[in-house]
């Protein structure tokens, strides 16, 4: 299979980036800032899985046109794309009262409108192949958390926005799922999570740890695989049972 996964150079989507290879599929994924982190993941790659196609390409979300243009090169490098996974986000802890426009407007434009703009720009090549899987990569902090409200809004779209592309393309061989992680150690969640969050996560997740990155690639396998197809519309739960924060 082909994938194409946004945000993929480093934390949860550099993982998903070494995992799908190594499970013998070929990958296209994309990097904001950090292009040093994305060439030494592709030369990684090369050298580890060399009979493997894993490709970076720069790219902001918030851009439509932008978007546009890098799904036109990920089809000619790849020739056909089966799966978008789309994880791509940012965050900026604060309080409501004291969030600020630009803050508001950049995680609402970066978790939500950008995901929108990709699901946009690859529908037609799912619709021409009567085959696709968007598989949305949000948060326990979709049902509300202190000190997130921006972040969890915009994590809460993203439902909203998969459940609508399930019901409009299902019968088009399409579907849309939602992951909801818990707390999974990433350098999100070291550098721009609140203490006490993790405080909280520690004593009451039930299943006793935090998630590794394993534990995402293996659902995203599944619900990209033809196992899946008739999983749509889903919001699916990867939080170790603790579905609720602080």
């Amino acid at each position: 299979m082909n994938f194409f996964i946004t945000g993929g150079s480093r934390g949860i989507g550099s993982s998903l980036v070494r995992d799908l290879v190594a499970a013998g599929h070929n990958v296209a994924f994309t990097y904001y800032s950090n292009e040093t982190s994305a060439s030494k993941l592709t030369e990684d790659i090369a050298t580890d899985y060399p009979d493997r196609l894993c490709k970076a390409y720069h790219l902001d979300v918030r851009d439509s046109a932008w978007v546009e243009r890098v799904g036109e090169q990920v089809e000619e490098d790849l020739e056909t794309v089966d799966a978008v996974i789309l994880n791509a986000a940012t965050n900026r802890s604060g309080l409501a009262v004291s969030t600020s426009d630009d803050d508001w407007r950049e995680i609402i434009d970066v978790n939500l409108s950008g995901v929108f703009y990709v699901c946009r720009c690859f529908l037609p090549i799912f619709l021409s192949q009567r085959n696709g899987r968007f598989i949305h990569i949000s948060s326990v902090a979709r049902h509300g958390m202190s000190g997130l409200s921006a972040y969890a809004a915009s994590k809460a779209g993203l439902c909203g926005l998969s459940a609508s592309l399930a019901k409009e393309y299902g019968r088009k061989g399409i579907t849309s799922n939602v992951l909801t992680l818990g707390f999974f150690d990433t350098d999100m969640t070291r550098n721009q999570m609140p203490g006490s969050h993790k405080e909280f996560w520690n004593e009451f997740c039930p299943i006793g740890r935090i998630g590794v990155p394993s534990d995402i690639s293996g659902a995203v396998l599944y619900l990209a695989s033809e196992q899946a197809s008739f999983v749509n519309g889903e919001t699916i739960s990867l939080t170790g049972g603790l579905n609720w924060g602080p």
